[in-house]
């Protein structure tokens, strides 16, 4: 006999989207679905959410990097130092935030247990370009929010264990999803961490390597953008760095960023714009 607390769709076998059970059941609880307040245009209600900038990765031969800043803005004011906008998304994948901090929460969210849901329903997890998908799913149901100005655009990145390699996926406000090569940024920093990576990024580089050049390109995002945060010193507050290799996900320790933060931060001391890349190819000097 079923439980009569709960309702009878929730106690016969449905779609393994919880996404899609969700928008049937209860669809206002999805984020794209909310609207905006009457009375404020899109412009105005992007000033007056918190926005999450700067998110970069890359791979190397065995895994994948993605690290992110700690600022979130509001116009021109900080709204909060310590913001963490890189999650994982599930054992072999993360996800990274960008655009507006409440809704793009909540699409992780709904993103780690739309995967989770997947795997109890179906008995396996869902293939990397499967997770893609599903998260570019999401991000065309929050259309009409990015219309208003409350878009979201993440990074998604993982190790494909079919394809034993690490992967990077962007998207845009309408859910096109595209697969990266080595390395890609997104977030208002992203065009000058890409240009940091374009020079210092190795396909031999190991992890520590990786995890060095792209806490580099996020120290030069912030160097030339207002909205990302460098590393604050006084705070001791660094970036969030997630490692997936063929073992799985993990986030690096507060430590272990803290030092290569500190050992670039020496760098920078005698040479403010970084690291110099040689003029025919070569290792960066």
């Amino acid at each position: 006999m079923g439980d009569p607390r709960l309702p009878a769709a929730f106690l016969q076998p449905g779609t393994s989207s919880f996404s899609d059970f969700l928008a049937e059941q209860a669809p206002d609880l999805l984020p794209g679905r909310r609207a905006v307040p009457q009375g404020h245009s899109g412009s105005h209600a992007g000033d007056l959410a918190p926005h999450g900038t700067t998110i970069v990765a890359a791979t190397f031969p065995g895994g994948v990097v993605m690290a992110g800043d700690r600022r979130a803005t509001m116009g021109n004011i900080i709204a909060q130092r310590d913001i963490e906008k890189v999650f994982p998304a599930d054992e072999f994948s993360a996800v990274g935030i960008a655009g507006t901090a409440g809704i793009a929460v909540e699409m992780v969210r709904l993103f780690q247990t739309e995967l989770e849901h997947y795997e109890k329903i179906e008995g396996t997890t869902l293939s990397m370009d499967g997770k893609a998908n599903r998260l570019a799913a999401l991000i065309r149901g929050n259309l009409g929010m990015a219309m208003q100005g409350l878009a979201v655009v993440p990074l998604f990145a993982g190790y494909d264990l079919a394809a034993d390699q690490g992967r990077i996926f962007s998207y845009d406000v309408t859910g096109g999803r595209y697969e990266e090569t080595a390395f890609h940024s997104v977030g208002s920093g992203s065009l000058f961490a890409r240009g940091s990576l374009k020079k210092l990024y190795r396909d031999d580089l190991d992890e520590t390597g990786c995890v060095t050049a792209v806490v580099q390109a996020l120290y030069d995002a912030a160097d030339d953008d207002s909205a990302t945060g460098g590393p604050d010193l006084t705070r001791r507050i660094f970036p969030i760095v997630q490692v997936i290799t063929a073992d799985g996900g993990r986030r690096l320790p507060d430590a272990a960023v803290a030092a290569i933060a500190d050992e670039v931060i020496s760098g920078r001391m005698s040479r403010p714009d970084g690291p110099a890349a040689p003029l025919t190819g070569g290792d960066a000097r």
